[in-house]
């Protein structure tokens, strides 16, 4: 049976065409370092990458996660860094107004000072972070968290604790209760920093004329030293708190970190191709090309081919 023209020429051209582009695959998969280019290419690889991809996406979220966290924590820490020493020299003043050898004069000179020390503290209690918001008023970030009264001051915000998911099976509280800081509510051991202060101030306002009111401001100095060692504790303890808190998101980092990586060496594993099994089939594919150009002029005679 003779084979027609016809048939011969299209098989030569499929085969030249199919093997064309076995060759342009092989390219495209040794530029783009893909071995599954489209799923059609290993369904179960190209499934199973689908997988890794969305886990590494989540993964690298928890990381950006843990920065805004580490960034929010340590605005606070900054902030509170301020407080403890500011208590520290409240003390100091404290210590100084009990000297028996004070005029009325020294005393309102040292209630002066200490209207600072209570102005500065409202400052560092209404302290923002990058983008203005208040970082102890709670959930009401866009509030300032006291505002200052006859009495010392007023919260303004609530109780609520913003939290960040940083890891799977993990929520963090990146802020902390402005009031219990401050003005010690709720479960916190401290007192009323503002309060304290402005009762301080009025103490050293007083004129002391009788023995009752120098036992009076005896009386008052010691319980203003009390009050603030016990709000010094209260600072010293949420600053644990941070710390403690700062720690354990340099930790997940590390994870978060390893597990990056073996996801990506997961995704290389089913998606990736092998070099030198990839260069060497390039080669042997063009050779196929050639053979088969060759083979095709050899049986067609055109004349076109003598010329490629």
């Amino acid at each position: 049976m003779r084979v027609s023209t016809n048939l011969m020429f299209e098989a030569g051209t499929s085969r030249m065409g199919d093997l064309q582009s076995a060759l342009n695959k092989t390219m495209q998969q040794i530029s783009t370092n893909r071995r599954v280019l489209t799923p059609a290419d290993d369904a179960v690889a190209a499934a199973r990458a689908l997988d890794v991809s969305q886990a590494q996406a989540v993964n690298q979220q928890y990381g950006v996660n843990r920065q805004n966290a580490k960034t929010s924590l340590m605005m606070v820490e900054g902030a509170l860094q301020g407080v403890s020493p500011l208590l520290q020299n409240v003390k100091t003043a404290i210590v100084a107004a009990g000297n028996g050898g004070l005029k009325d004069l020294d005393r309102a000179s040292i209630a002066t000072e200490l209207r600072g020390r209570l102005d500065e503290l409202l400052g560092l209690a209404n302290a923002t972070d990058g983008s203005g918001n208040y970082l102890f008023s709670g959930y009401q970030t866009a509030t300032p968290a006291f505002a200052r009264t006859a009495g010392g001051a007023q919260y303004q915000g609530d109780d609520g604790q913003r939290q960040l998911q940083v890891d799977a099976a993990r929520q963090m509280n990146i802020s902390d209760s402005g009031t219990a800081i401050f003005q010690g509510n709720g479960a916190a051991a401290g007192e009323d920093m503002f309060k304290t202060l402005q009762d301080l101030i009025t103490l050293l306002e007083k004129p002391v004329v009788t023995d009752t009111d120098k036992a009076d401001l005896a009386a008052g100095l010691a319980t203003a030293n009390g009050n603030i060692d016990k709000s010094m504790d209260n600072v010293l303890t949420v600053r644990a708190s941070i710390g403690a808190r700062l720690n354990e998101i340099d930790a997940l980092d590390d994870t978060g970190s390893a597990r990056d990586i073996q996801y990506t060496k997961n995704l290389a594993d089913l998606v990736e191709i092998d070099p030198v099994e990839a260069y060497s089939r390039l080669v042997q594919q063009q050779i196929m090309l050639q053979a088969a150009q060759k083979a095709y002029v050899s049986t067609s005679g055109l004349s076109l081919f003598q010329y490629m």
